[in-house]
């Protein structure tokens, strides 16, 4: 199982959801479509048709640039952030 951080604007979308969660999945893909079992609906703020992620969504495993295909470890950490801009 891998921990995944969701930010804090998601989780306020969906009843039940933690900042902190465990899932099982190789791929950034497969832990988002565990999430989304859960949490119907999550994968669609993430994932654009393609599959690909959303332009405005970062994703890093271990600290580490991910995308939908990249690998997870048992134990890895997977952190989902928004993009901030500002001017």
């Amino acid at each position: 199982m891998a921990v995944v951080v969701l930010p804090r604007s998601l989780v306020v979308l969906f009843s039940g959801a933690d900042r902190r969660v465990t899932a099982d999945g190789t791929t950034v893909g497969e832990l988002i479509d565990a999430l989304d079992r859960r949490w119907p609906g999550l994968r669609d703020r993430l994932c654009d048709q393609g599959p690909t992620l959303r332009e405005f969504i970062n994703v890093y495993v271990d600290g580490q640039p991910a995308d939908l295909g990249s690998a997870v470890a048992p134990g890895c950490t997977v952190h989902i952030l928004p993009a901030v801009a500002g001017g």
